[in-house]
């Protein structure tokens, strides 16, 4: 007799949210993959320049400037295309990869100032003493979703993720601390493992915004249909 597994459903938890991203990291390997080498050829002109032991000469500092304005102009352009890739992964929609660069034609200027200001918040939170960082960081993780899939402007993408990710706080902390197990792990795996292990990584924080999403809209069909509801005259 033939065993069925049945499969995963999203769920707004630590354990959901990595577990269903497991299945849909395999799911759509091949794809993730090629999103993955994407985003890093995209990054390595800033990661070169970052990682560079050269002194502050002149040279080096437009070096710098330049790969600032490349990180805000063109990078963060593919990287919050490639978390729509993983959204799309993560609902099992289908895909081109060449969608990852659609911000350059439409939505471009929500892409970077939405980068630029949730940057600046995350990081001034840092500046003051480090944990309002990681707490901001945390209320803030949806943005570039909430941009990308929603079409949100700036601002309404920030308030809407603080409002969705209110007392999912924790579980997404939780997700950035299995960070490093999971690297960890990826690196003793012959090193090749890393790759397994970002994808997985980037399909569970999909996976997360993708349940609270659910949830959501569950509560809107709930509250839609209750006022739909025909009322009944006293008495009967």
């Amino acid at each position: 007799m033939e065993i069925i597994k049945e499969e995963r459903k999203p769920e707004a938890t630590i354990t959901g949210s990595y577990g269903y991203g497991w299945q849909q990291t395999w799911k759509h390997f091949l794809y993730l993959f090629l999103v993955l080498i994407i985003v890093g050829i995209a990054e390595s002109p800033t990661s070169i320049v970052r990682d560079s032991d050269a002194e502050n000469s002149p040279g080096m500092i437009i070096l710098q400037i330049l790969a600032a304005v490349y990180w805000l102009l063109v990078f963060s352009v593919v990287k919050y295309g490639g978390n729509l890739m993983y959204l799309r992964a993560i609902r099992n929609e289908k895909f081109e990869i060449s969608e990852m660069f659609d911000g350059f034609k439409k939505n471009y200027i929500n892409i970077i100032l939405a980068n630029l200001l949730t940057f600046a918040i995350i990081g001034l939170g840092f500046v003051l003493l480090i944990v309002p960082g990681i707490i901001l960081a945390c209320r803030l993780a949806f943005v570039s979703y909430l941009v990308m899939d929603k079409n949100m402007e700036p601002v309404t993408a920030i308030e809407k993720s603080w409002e969705m990710t209110k007392g999912h706080g924790w579980q997404i902390f939780g997700m950035g601390l299995l960070i490093i197990p999971i690297v960890i792990g990826g690196l003793l795996c012959f090193i090749v493992g890393i790759v397994f292990s970002i994808i997985w990584i980037s399909a569970a924080f999909a996976s997360m915004y993708h349940a609270i999403d659910l949830e959501e809209m569950k509560e809107l069909n709930d509250e839609f249909v209750d006022g739909n509801k025909p009322t009944l005259p006293d008495g009967i």
